[in-house]
């Protein structure tokens, strides 16, 4: 089958199948409305097949701009009037083939000139991962790239000041009278609330979520606003309607208790398909008790009903040789994913030192639940730039992504990258063959 930008095809173990054109049965939320129906789903999962890409050669006409972008595949849109010129991040990126064709989708959230504080979730599309074509305004049609969700308008909602992907699952439901598969988006939403924090004594700004390039000096960086975990799902991935959650405002669930580690917030919710009516979600908060970004889950049947596990990575105190870690304040934006290898459970995360610098490490577990061990020591990963580098001010918001190849086998691992002004943008690292511990952000790319 024929796979086209408007409808991928979606590549299972037994059979070929597309994204189908009606909804029905579920019960949806759209911006104008919320319906508070739910109904529990008995769900399957479709899993997209990761084969290494061909990768085009580039030209060596920027030589020395590349070296400053070395890694750097999204910029921001360079109209002033774009949906996403003023900041971008979050990336969630997937792959679809057919005999035909290969096709990559990266959702991503982004802010404009126009509104720099409230974010909104767009879709760019690539055939190699690397080259992405993406569209300034409101997508239009099912083939159309650009911007793809906003802001909720229910003055009650969690999700009326900004929103943020987290990602994006492709499932199948039993409850929908439908022959294929839809994409379901689980996301952070924010509200105008404002959170109190006491001073934990950090040298910079608790904020939630993170503003790096504001166009307007008068407007406070250093705010924490509560965030919540929510859910939309799409027949295209271009055109979504939201999932009304349990909790009053429209979430899936609700921040913990005043004495629970996630009382303030919930961000980033990362949700993996284990097995039939296991799905498991990962996201992050702040613990005010233990003064860092802490990692947790929860777990579900049906992908809409939740409970929680609590926490499973915090913070890393200094060594008694005054050495200091990348992720000494924790750990956030959790990317999970299972290591097709040895069914192991490897979790990427954007790590936070002492002076609130970010970098990416990773983490990995036998079952997705216990016993989550660092890979590696003091150093991360995926570090920042150096010198006038695109990204020298910090990396994180990590997607990792297994390239199952005849000839070897490698990670990408996606990523938001900060430079000089704040100005952000998302970039691509490799690793060295199956070395999950070394990446090299990717060089030759010529956008």
């Amino acid at each position: 089958m024929e796979a086209t930008a408007s409808n991928p095809s979606i590549v299972t173990a037994s059979r070929t199948i597309q994204p189908y054109r009606r909804l029905s049965t579920l019960s949806l939320r759209f911006p104008s409305y919320r319906n508070k129906r739910v109904f529990p789903l008995s769900l399957t999962i479709t899993r997209c097949s990761t084969t290494k890409s061909r990768e085009t050669g580039q030209d060596s006409t920027f030589e020395s701009s590349i070296s400053l972008k070395r890694g750097l595949v999204l910029d921001l849109g360079v109209s002033k009037d774009s949906w996403d010129s003023e900041e971008i991040g979050s990336p969630v990126v997937k792959r679809f083939l057919s005999d035909n064709e290969e096709r990559w989708y990266m959702w991503y959230h982004g802010s404009s000139k126009q509104n720099p504080v409230s974010d909104s979730i767009g879709l760019a599309v690539s055939n190699n991962g690397i080259h992405w074509e993406r569209g300034k305004g409101k997508v239009e049609s099912s083939d159309d790239v650009g911007l793809v969700m906003s802001c909720g308008e229910d003055w009650w909602g969690f999700d009326t000041a900004s929103v943020r992907p987290g990602e994006v699952v492709i499932m199948s439901s039993s409850k929908v009278r439908a022959n294929s598969s839809v994409y379901w988006m689980y996301y952070t939403g924010y509200t105008t609330e404002i959170l109190e924090f006491q001073s934990q004594g950090f040298t910079f700004g608790l904020v939630n979520p993170e503003r790096f390039h504001l166009c307007d000096e008068n407007v406070v960086k250093s705010r924490v606003y509560r965030s919540l975990p929510g859910l939309a799902i799409s027949q295209d991935g271009r055109h979504w309607a939201r999932i009304e959650g349990e909790h009053h405002s429209g979430a899936l669930f609700d921040v913990g208790s005043e004495k629970d580690w996630d009382f303030h917030y919930i961000a980033s919710p990362h949700v993996v398909f284990h097995g039939d009516g296991d799905l498991r979600m990962y996201y992050h908060s702040f613990d005010d008790k233990t003064g860092e970004f802490c990692i947790g889950m929860a777990r579900s049947r049906d992908g809409i009903k939740w409970s929680k596990l609590g926490k499973i990575l915090g913070g890393r105190k200094s060594g008694k040789d005054g050495s200091s870690f990348f992720d000494e304040l924790g750990g956030r934006y959790p990317c999970v994913t299972r290591n097709k290898r040895d069914e192991s459970y490897v979790m990427a995360y954007e790590g936070v030192d002492r002076t609130g610098k970010m970098s990416i490490g990773l983490a990995v577990s036998k079952d997705g639940i216990n016993d989550w061990k660092r890979v590696q020591g003091e150093e991360a990963v995926v570090a920042v730039g150096e010198g006038g580098a695109w990204d020298n001010e910090g990396v994180g918001c990590p997607y990792l992504i297994e390239m199952d190849g005849d000839s070897d086998h490698q990670w990408r691992l996606y990523y938001r990258g900060v430079g000089n002004g704040g100005r952000t943008g998302i970039g691509l690292a490799v690793s060295e063959g199956n070395e999950i511990t070394r990446f090299t952000k990717q060089t030759g790319i010529h956008l």
